[in-house]
């Protein structure tokens, strides 16, 4: 039986690195996008250490050509796409509303957001006209979905729009065999989430800063992969994974 393809976003590093190899091991050939080559590279390298193809792609997901070219690459070298994990994403620096840049602003929507919709667009393009027809789109949330940490207006904002893309594209795309669904990840240990044990550690919802414990990423890789397995009559439409003793549940 020939191997199904994912398309991972953000693959380089983090969470998109984890979901990538362990969606390897459960037998999956990899493209891997992301905005540098070196990381997607060395990642590939693991994809393939364990027996699947890998194709590295640089892209940046702020960029619409650049998401035009990485699709178009997707159906020319396998012809088919059977998941895609939408999770490049970016933060910004923890400031007051009233002080974040209007570019800032501006790139966290383009990469977490619009890019997103982008990618989506692109993949149920080729789901919908592929045989057999079908497939599923796993979006990356993020706890941040639910509720902000102090100072996070950019990353918290686009965080709750994907909620409202995951719920728009599963309604839309079921008559294409298409499911969508989210993960809301919470502490994964990550580069993204280093600052979290450094010192001492975040801002709380009180004022003060605490350090936060945090989980392995290869329990979202393993979260994801049991979505992706999902026969296509079936879909998780929202799953949180989540460090157990984070400061979530009861947050602020």
């Amino acid at each position: 039986m020939t191997a199904k393809i994912a398309l991972v976003t953000g693959a380089g590093t983090g969470v998109g690195r984890a979901v990538s190899i362990a969606l390897a091991k459960a037998g999956y050939n990899l493209v891997l996008a992301g905005r540098r080559k070196e990381p997607l590279d060395a990642v590939g390298a693991e994809v393939n250490a364990v027996g699947q193809q890998s194709l590295s792609v640089p892209t940046d997901v702020s960029k619409r050509d650049d998401i035009l070219a990485l699709f178009a690459k997707v159906k020319s070298s396998f012809g088919r796409l059977d998941v895609l994990f939408n999770n490049a994403g970016m933060g910004a620096p923890p400031v007051p509303i009233e002080d974040l840049p209007f570019e800032t602003w501006q790139q966290v929507v383009a990469t977490n957001l619009t890019g997103m919709f982008l990618c989506t667009q692109e993949a149920i393009k080729i789901m919908k006209a592929q045989s057999p027809q079908g497939g599923r789109i796993i979006n990356n949330g993020s706890i941040s979905a639910h509720a902000p940490r102090p100072f996070s207006i950019a990353y918290t904002s686009t965080k709750h729009a994907v909620t409202g893309l995951t719920k728009s594209t599963s309604l839309d795309t079921r008559k294409y065999n298409i499911c969508c669904g989210q993960v809301d990840i919470g502490n994964a240990a990550t580069p993204m989430t280093d600052r979290m044990v450094v010192g001492d550690g975040v801002p709380q919802p009180n004022g003060t800063k605490m350090i936060e414990p945090r989980m392995d990423a290869m329990n979202v890789g393993n979260a994801v992969v049991y979505m992706a397995n999902l026969p296509l009559d079936a879909n998780v439409l929202f799953m949180t994974v989540m460090a157990n003793t984070m400061p979530f549940v009861g947050r602020g």
